[in-house]
């Protein structure tokens, strides 16, 4: 999230990591995390606006993707399972997220 994402999305959090889609049957799919449902152009780029925005993981802030791959890599293995703070529709949740192996490259 950025200001200017910010401001587009109607939300006053400017921080965190907007979920633009889902992959149907993976691990945020599966503990009802919520990919976008609309497009908007900020500053030349399109997102997918009206999912959720993680802004914790286990309880530690996520400022943007970088940090919260960051901790995922030093902190978390596939199997087990972390808990992210959400904000969907202006109101903070937690999810419990049980970690998929990540996909060969």
């Amino acid at each position: 999230m950025t200001y200017q994402l910010s401001k587009a999305t109607g939300s006053n959090v400017t921080y965190g990591v907007l979920v633009q889609s889902v992959v149907s049957g993976g691990a945020a799919d599966k503990a009802g995390i919520k990919g976008g449902s609309s497009t908007v152009v900020v500053e030349g780029s399109t997102y997918r606006i009206g999912g959720d925005v993680i802004v914790t993981v286990n309880g530690i802030k996520v400022v943007n993707s970088d940090a919260l791959a960051s901790y995922l890599e030093a902190h978390a293995v596939a199997g087990q399972t972390v808990q992210l703070g959400i904000l969907r529709s202006e109101a903070l949740t937690t999810l419990s997220v049980t970690l998929d192996a990540l996909p060969a490259s």
